[in-house]
């Protein structure tokens, strides 16, 4: 059985090398990620707030902040001949299991 795998998928027309990192923390491949099809494949858990339109209008106002869970996964990489990079990449969580 496979282990769940949380996937960022790379932006169109990436090249590597890429470094790679979550909250600003560097990222090790095979350590941290692995690179499957075009995707960075994570084995720890990643979030991504998504915000209801309720809380985003209390922010918006000043009733409160924002505390959820929000990481953000970032790339460096090569596109046509130039260093560019990439954040806030989107984050797949894995698929809810199934027991048969």
């Amino acid at each position: 059985m496979s282990r769940p795998c949380w996937r960022v998928p790379l932006p169109q027309g990436a090249e590597p090398p890429y470094r790679v990192f979550v909250n600003g923390v560097p990222q090790t491949e095979g350590e941290d990620y692995e690179l499957r099809d075009r995707e960075l494949h994570f084995f720890r858990p990643l979030e991504k707030e998504r915000l209801g339109m309720g809380r985003w209008a209390a922010m918006f106002f000043g009733l409160f902040g924002s505390y959820g869970r929000n990481d953000s996964v970032d790339v460096q990489y090569s596109a046509s001949g130039r260093e560019t990079v990439a954040t806030g990449l989107d984050i797949i969580p894995p698929a809810p299991r199934r027991d048969g």
